[in-house]
C-alpha cells in the first residue's frame, strides 16, 4: 500500500481553550506538500500531531509509513558531533576498530561497511561539508539545519515533516533545501514562508480559522487560484447583501401599499358607501393578508440574512497594508552613509571585515548579501555605532534607524502607542494615532503591551514607530522576514515600498528584496583565516 497520511475530523485546542482548527479532514500522499497559513493558526502544532508528538483531542491522525520530522538544533553539548545526529557514533566506532585490527568478531560481524558512504551521501545532498566526527559546536546555526537534514535524508522516511527549513540559512544553505526538495520524490508536508522554496512544491494547502482547502500545484499556482476563489467569494457576499437590502426594501414597499389600501377602505366605509357585513370581511382578511405579509418579509429576511453569512464565512478577513508616509525629503545626490577602507571584528588577528568601502548616495535601496559568516551583522553595527571600526572611518550623514530582527529599538514593558510617543517625541496624540493607524494598530490596538506582539505585529509596529511621524532618512533593516507568515511579509513589504529614503537590507529572501525594489548589492564574502588587521 503506497504511503500516506490521513486526517479525520482532527480537533485541537491550545491549553488556554483557544480553538486552532476542529473537524479537519485532510489527506496527504507522495506529494510535496507546502503547508502555508498565518502565524499561530496551528501549521507547526499540525506537524507534531502528524509526528506523534501530540496527541490529538479529538479525531484520528492515521500515518501509513514511516515519519521523519527536522527539528530545530537550539542547544548541542560541547562533545556532541555530526555523527550523533544520524545516530551513527556506536557503529562508526565498531568500523574504526575494524580498521584498526581491533574488533572482535562480534564487532567485524555486525560492522555496516556502507554507513561512511551513505553518510557522506546524505550530508552531501544537503549540501553541507562536513564529515561524521566534526562537532555540532563548530556549525554555524544554519550548517546545523543542514546536518539535520541530512541526519533525516540518511533515515529514508517515506515523509518528511519540515518546519520552516530554510530559517537562518544563507543563501548557499536556502538553495541546498531548495534544490534538495525539488529532487526529493516522497511525500513531504513543509511548513514555511519562502515563497522561493513554495515554487518546488506538487500541493499548496492553506490552513486558516476557517478550515484547510488543499491547491494542487506550486506557490504561483496557489495564489493565482487563491484570488480568483477570493473574488468570486467577494462578488457573492455582495450579491447576497443586496438581497438583504433589497428584501427589507420589498418588505417596506408592500407595508407601505397596504397601508394605502386600508386608508381607502377606511375612508369609504366612513362614507357610508359600503354595508357593514362587507367592510368587517375586509377588515378580518387585511388583518390576515397583514399577518401574511408580516411572516412573509420575515422568512425572506432570515434567509437573506443567511445567504450573506454564508457567503461572509468563506472569507477569512484579513486587514491589508496600505501607507502612505511622510517624505523624507533625502535629496537625490546627498551622500547619506560612506564608509572609507574599514576593518572590523571581535578577535585580534581574525577581522570579520577587511578594507571595505562603499557609499549611498540618495534613495538608494541596497541588499547586502553573503554566506553566513561574512560580516552582515557586523557591518549592521558598525553604521549603528554599536561597534567600533579596527581601522578606517564610518560616516553617517543624515538620521537613521536601525530594526534588526527582535526589533530591540522598542521597549516590550511599554505600549505600540507609548514606544510612539518616546521615539517621536515631538509628535502629539493625533499624529501618534494617525501613523499607528497606517499600519493597522487602530484604536484599543495601538494599546498593546510591546512584549505580548507576534513576529509580523512587533516588526509592524517598529516600522510605524520610525516611519509613521518624521521617518530617517536612511533604514537598516537585519533579516525582516525571519519568522514572519507571509501575510506578515507582503504588508511589510507594503511599508517599504511606500517608504522614499535610503534602505540597507540584510536578507537571503530574494522575493521579498525583488518585492521592495532592490537597486543595488553589496556582496560580503568570508573572512580569511587569520588574516591580520588592516
Amino acid at each position: 500500500m503506497p504511503a500516506s497520511i490521513a486526517l479525520s475530523n482532527l480537533s485541537w485546542s491550545t491549553p488556554d481553550g483557544r480553538t486552532l482548527f476542529s473537524n479537519l479532514d485532510l489527506s496527504f500522499g507522495s506529494d510535496r506538500t507546502g503547508l502555508v497559513g498565518r502565524n499561530g493558526v496551528g501549521k507547526s502544532t499540525l506537524l507534531k500531531l502528524v509526528a506523534g508528538d501530540l496527541p490529538a483531542a479529538s479525531g484520528t491522525v492515521s500515518v501509513n509509513g514511516s515519519v521523519g520530522m527536522l527539528r530545530q538544533i537550539v542547544q548541542v553539548q560541547p562533545e556532541e558531533t555530526v555523527a550523533d545526529l544520524f545516530g551513527a557514533s556506536g557503529a562508526l566506532e565498531i568500523l574504526r576498530h575494524a580498521e584498526a585490527g581491533e574488533a572482535t568478531a562480534e564487532e567485524v560481524a555486525s560492522a555496516d561497511w556502507t554507513l561512511e558512504a551513505r553518510i557522506a551521501s546524505a550530508l552531501a545532498r544537503a549540501g553541507l561539508e562536513a564529515l561524521p566526527d566534526t562537532r555540532l559546536a563548530a556549525l554555524s546555526g544554519g550548517q546545523r539545519t543542514r546536518a539535520a537534514l541530512a541526519a533525516l535524508i540518511f533515515r529514508e522516511p517515506d515523509f518528511l515533516l519540515l518546519d520552516e527549513p530554510t530559517n537562518n540559512l544563507d543563501r548557499d544553505g536556502r538553495m541546498a533545501v531548495i534544490d534538495f526538495l525539488a529532487d526529493w520524490r516522497a511525500g513531504a508536508i513543509v511548513v514555511s514562508h519562502d515563497r522561493e522554496l513554495l515554487e518546488t512544491m506538487d500541493v499548496i494547502v492553506e490552513l486558516t480559522s476557517l478550515g484547510a482547502v488543499s491547491y494542487g500545484g506550486n506557490w504561483s499556482h496557489y495564489r493565482q487560484r487563491k484570488a480568483l476563489e477570493l473574488a468570486a467569494a467577494e462578488h457573492d457576499l455582495a450579491d447576497a447583501e443586496r438581497r438583504v437590502a433589497e428584501v427589507a426594501r420589498n418588505a417596506q414597499v408592500t407595508v407601505e401599499r397596504k397601508a394605502r389600501r386600508d386608508h381607502a377602505g377606511r375612508k369609504k366605509a366612513a362614507k357610508g358607501d359600503m354595508p357593514r357585513i362587507v367592510a368587517g370581511g375586509l377588515k378580518q382578511r387585511s388583518e390576515m393578508t397583514s399577518g401574511e405579509n408580516a411572516r412573509l418579509a420575515e422568512s425572506r429576511h432570515v434567509q437573506a440574512l443567511a445567504d450573506a453569512a454564508a457567503a461572509r464565512d468563506r472569507i477569512e478577513i484579513l486587514q491589508s497594508l496600505s501607507v502612505m508616509l511622510p517624505p523624507t525629503g533625502l535629496p537625490a545626490n546627498k551622500t547619506v552613509l560612506r564608509m572609507d577602507a574599514v576593518a572590523a571584528g571581535y578577535q585580534q588577528m581574525k577581522p570579520v571585515i577587511r578594507d571595505l568601502s562603499f557609499a549611498i548616495i540618495g534613495p538608494e535601496r541596497i541588499a547586502v548579501t553573503g554566506p553566513n559568516g561574512s560580516g552582515k551583522t557586523t557591518l549592521l553595527a558598525l553604521i549603528a555605532g554599536l561597534v567600533e571600526p579596527w581601522a578606517g572611518k564610518v560616516s553617517v550623514m543624515t538620521t537613521m534607524s536601525m530594526l534588526d530582527q527582535r526589533v530591540n529599538l522598542l521597549d516590550p514593558s511599554l505600549s505600540i502607542r507609548d514606544n510612539f510617543r518616546s521615539i517621536n517625541p515631538s509628535s502629539d496624540e493625533n499624529t501618534c494615532r494617525a501613523a499607528l493607524a497606517r499600519f493597522m494598530f487602530r484604536a484599543d490596538a495601538a494599546l498593546q503591551s510591546v512584549s505580548t506582539l507576534s513576529g509580523g505585529q512587533l516588526l509592524r509596529a517598529g516600522l510605524a514607530c520610525v516611519l509613521g511621524a518624521t521617518p530617517p532618512a536612511l533604514l537598516i533593516l537585519d533579516e525582516p522576514t525571519n519568522h514572519l507568515d507571509i501575510d506578515s511579509i507582503a504588508a511589510v513589504e507594503a511599508g517599504l515600498r511606500a517608504y522614499d529614503g535610503a534602505l540597507l537590507v540584510v536578507s537571503h529572501d530574494e522575493t521579498f528584496l525583488g518585492n521592495i525594489g532592490i537597486s543595488r548589492r553589496l556582496e560580503l564574502s568570508p573572512p580569511l583565516p587569520d588574516a591580520p588587521p588592516t
